[in-house]
C-alpha cells in the first residue's frame, strides 16, 4: 500500500520515519521546498509544489497512491484544501494530522487576531520593540510600522529585494529552549511577541517566557481547514494507517 505524506513539520518527519518500519506500506514524503535546507525525512522524498488540486490529483493517479496524509503546517491552508479536493477526485482516503492549538492560560497577555495584517495593526501605538516570529514570507506586512523596532526570527534570511520592517534578522531553527527564549527577550528589551498559533512544543518556549516576563503576545489564530478525518499526533496517524491495511 502506497501512502503520500504531505509534510513540512517535525511531526511529519517523525511520521515518515515510523511508517518506514511498517511492513506492507511504502511512504512518499512531499515537502513544499520553502526553506533552503529543510529537515528532510528519510526515505522517498519529493520536493516542490504540485500545481494546485488538479496537479496533485494527477500525481496521486500517476504514482498509484492509496492513502493521503496531510501533515502540513497548520497555517498551510491552501495545500490542505487542495489535498481535500484531490483525494475526493481520485477517491482515496485522506487524513489530516493537526497538532492542538496552544491554549491561553493564567498569566498570558494575548491579543488574538485572525490574520497577519490584523497582527500588524494591533501593534500600532501599542509596542516599541517586537519579537516577530511569523516566518520570512510574512515580514512585508509589518514594514510600514516605521516607529517600531523588530527582531525577526526566520529559518532562512529574507531575499535581497524583500520588504522588511526596521530591525534585525535572526536566523535559527527550532526547537528552542526556554532559557534561550528568556535571554533573547531580555537582551533585546522586547515588549511584545507576534506569533502564529502553530501548536506543538518546538516553539512554545517563547510563549512561556513571555508569560514569565509579563509581555504581550499578539497571537494569530489558525485559518479554516477543510472537513475530514483528523488526528492530533503521530500515534493517531499510525493507528489510522494500520486500520487501512
Amino acid at each position: 500500500m502506497r501512502v503520500l505524506i504531505l509534510g513540512g513539520t517535525g511531526d511529519a518527519a517523525e511520521l515518515v520515519a515510523r511508517v518506514a518500519t511498517i511492513p506492507g506500506i511504502e511512504a512518499i514524503a512531499s515537502l513544499a521546498g520553502r526553506t533552503r535546507e529543510p529537515s528532510t525525512p528519510i526515505g522517498n522524498v519529493r520536493i516542490g509544489g504540485f500545481g494546485g488540486a488538479t496537479g496533485l490529483a494527477d500525481y496521486l493517479r500517476q504514482m498509484h497512491i492509496d492513502l493521503l496524509i496531510d501533515a502540513t503546517h497548520p497555517f498551510a491552508a491552501q495545500i490542505s484544501f487542495n489535498a481535500a479536493v484531490a483525494a475526493t477526485e481520485v477517491d482515496i482516503p485522506r487524513l489530516m494530522m493537526i497538532r492542538p492549538v496552544w491554549q491561553k492560560v493564567s498569566g498570558d497577555r494575548w491579543i488574538e487576531v485572525d490574520n497577519i495584517n490584523a497582527a500588524a495593526f494591533a501593534l500600532k501605538n501599542q509596542a516599541q520593540r517586537v519579537f516577530l516570529t511569523v516566518g520570512r514570507q510574512e515580514l512585508a506586512a509589518f514594514a510600514y510600522l516605521k516607529e517600531i523596532w523588530f527582531l525577526m526570527r526566520t529559518i532562512d534570511p529574507p531575499t535581497a529585494d524583500a520588504v522588511v520592517p526596521p530591525g534585525i534578522v535572526l536566523c535559527d531553527r527550532g526547537p528552542f529552549a526556554l532559557q534561550n527564549e528568556r535571554e533573547i527577550l531580555t537582551h533585546y528589551d522586547i515588549d511584545t511577541i507576534v506569533s502564529k498559533n502553530s501548536g506543538g512544543d518546538a516553539t512554545y518556549a517563547k510563549i512561556i517566557a513571555a508569560r514569565e516576563l509579563g509581555l504581550k503576545v499578539v497571537m494569530v489564530n489558525r485559518p479554516a481547514i477543510p472537513a475530514g478525518e483528523q488526528v492530533a499526533d503521530v500515534d493517531g496517524a499510525l493507528a489510522w494507517l494500520c486500520d487501512k491495511l
